[in-house]
């Protein structure tokens, strides 16, 4: 939709960088230890579902759900989803990642303010995914400044959504461990392999806001603001 081949390319070089970097940590790190058994031998199903026991919420179904790393929480339908290998798997990995879309339930279940102000943003980053850089184009062509600036703005919210997942993602991984941990579904002798899973999935929404925050800035730069000298 935008030009390919053009200088502002060079912006999003480093982003490119580190989501190629997050993608092969994830994949890597995830395989590793997806092949490390947990102790407790309870698969990431049953953890889920204990934990979110634990934490007095009876009203979240535990399902399973087609796909690799799929696995996500439903606040609208109350259902934590997780893919067949964290589902039926009893490894490090299968416990971690079931533990850390545990913590996003019991964000919600709790109210944490930074889940539903995400979840304000949401009409806003579907809009501008879909509507930003069609509009950005055709500004462009047409000449026009207004549907230039409302592609950007549009744009613009796709990134603060990027950005406020962030703090939402780092703490439900911070919950997973605490939680893991305080119920003795792993030892802390195996807590480290469990981190690696998390952080490295973590990686992949940094990854993802960088790319956002860089593909702003290249909109910007064809938009000619930074050009711009004030008369």
């Amino acid at each position: 939709m935008l030009p390919l081949f053009d200088s502002t390319m060079i912006i999003l070089i480093p982003g490119l960088i580190v989501a190629m970097y997050a993608q092969f940590k994830v994949q890597n790190t995830f395989s590793r230890y997806l092949r490390v058994r947990a102790s407790t031998g309870m698969n990431g199903g049953q953890v889920a579902r204990r934990l979110l026991d634990d934490a007095g919420i009876r009203d979240v179904s535990v399902e399973i759900t087609g796909g690799r790393l799929s696995d996500h929480y439903d606040p609208r339908k109350k259902a934590l989803r997780l893919s067949p290998e964290v589902y039926n798997g009893v490894s490090l990995a299968s416990l971690g990642v079931a533990a850390h879309e545990t913590g996003h339930a019991i964000q919600h279940h709790q109210g944490y303010l930074p889940l539903n102000l995400r979840a304000s943003f949401v009409p806003l980053a579907q809009f501008g995914s879909t509507l930003a850089f069609p509009l950005f184009l055709i500004g462009l062509l047409l000449r026009s400044e207004w549907m230039v600036y409302a592609g950007i703005w549009a744009f613009t919210g796709v990134v603060l959504f990027q950005l406020i997942t962030l703090p939402v993602e780092f703490n439900a991984s911070r919950r997973a461990m605490d939680i893991l941990l305080a119920g003795g579904y792993i030892s802390q002798a195996e807590a480290g392999g469990a981190k690696k899973v998390l952080d490295a999935a973590a990686l992949t929404y940094v990854a993802a806001a960088l790319m956002g925050v860089l593909q702003l800035l290249r909109l910007l730069a064809l938009a000619g603001v930074f050009g711009r000298r004030d008369d």
